[in-house]
């Protein structure tokens, strides 16, 4: 693995790579709001065996330094068009694997309406896909959103710790975090926070804040005003092959929502994973890698399905 910057006028947008950088670039995963590219390096590492994939840091997360002024979040557009403009400079002729988590889920797909150019499929985990009448009701009312539960719960998060083993110690088997398997905690808590405070290093009062501040992330979840049926409606035109991951429980996808999905878009594979939540690429992440996996293999190495083998699992 190797971290690397993508540079903008407005700032740098950060990213890992797992491979040979020689490589043509085969995938690149979307993390979910809240969180980073880290958290999910042991999903993606093992990938880097055979081939070449990335994960960014979206705007106002992780070490990407790109403005993140919460008054002006209105749709997850600015990360779109930031995902467009890494693509434009990291896969400038051949398509991509996009694949994502939650928020980084339903980007990847709004990329891929945008951009069809620039995707070769899609693998999206539990992507946040509402009913078409939620998008009009934002589009009208957009104040409603930041009155959800998520966004309130997200104004209120601890922003200050002691040390990074002070928010390991706090996360863990709580909340969001409780069904986690390692190492995905740990790897989250790497770029989570930043020191602050200006003591001595070796100092043991010290201050660690989240990159991805309570405002950001509560202002993030409010920022609803997107069109991921409009993006759909590209993919089906397009053929552009689209997996949806959803857990057994705790999906953001409802029933009605999964059944649309698959009537306004035949060739999309719905795949529902038992005993799991919205974080199913915590709980269950050989099945998110092996989907990847199976994506690279046909569209990028030119395999056909009984051709490719599963990568190993580093995970125990």
């Amino acid at each position: 693995m190797r971290r690397f910057i993508f540079e903008t006028p407005q700032g740098n947008m950060a990213a890992l790579e797992f491979g040979n950088p020689a490589h043509r670039l085969a995938a690149v995963w979307l993390h979910a709001t809240g969180f980073n590219a880290m958290t999910y390096q042991s999903i993606l590492g093992p990938l880097g065996l055979r081939t070449k994939v990335q994960a960014v840091d979206l705007r106002g997360h992780g070490r990407t330094t790109l403005p993140a002024i919460p008054a002006k979040m209105k749709s997850w557009k600015k990360h779109r068009n930031d995902l467009i403009a890494y693509l434009d400079r990291e896969a400038p002729t051949k398509p991509v694997v996009l694949a994502g988590h939650s928020m980084g889920a339903t980007v990847a797909l709004m990329v891929a309406g945008a951009r069809p150019d620039k995707v070769a499929g899609l693998v999206l985990v539990d992507p946040v896909i509402m009913h078409p009448s939620y998008y009009r009701m934002m589009h009208l009312m957009p104040m409603l959103a930041r009155q959800s539960g998520m966004s309130k719960q997200a104004r209120k998060r601890r922003n200050d710790f002691s040390s990074q083993q002070a928010a390991l110690e706090n996360y863990t088997g709580r909340g969001a975090f409780k069904t986690w398997r390692q190492p995905f905690l740990g790897d989250y808590i790497l770029d989570a926070l930043d020191r602050v405070d200006d003591n001595d290093p070796e100092s043991e009062d010290q201050t660690w804040q989240l990159l991805c501040t309570p405002k950001w992330e509560a202002a993030t979840f409010a920022a609803q005003r997107n069109r991921p049926w409009g993006a759909l409606a590209k993919v089906k035109k397009h053929k552009i092959p689209i997996s949806v991951l959803r857990p057994e429980r705790e999906s953001v996808l409802t029933d009605q929502v999964a059944a649309r999905l698959l009537r306004k878009c035949p060739q999309l594979v719905l795949k529902e994973r038992s005993n799991t939540t919205h974080f199913l690429p915590m709980e269950a992440p050989y099945d998110v890698r092996d989907e990847i996996s199976a994506y690279i293999s046909n569209l990028i190495e030119g395999f056909s399905d009984d051709e490719h083998g599963m990568v190993k699992r580093s995970l125990r």
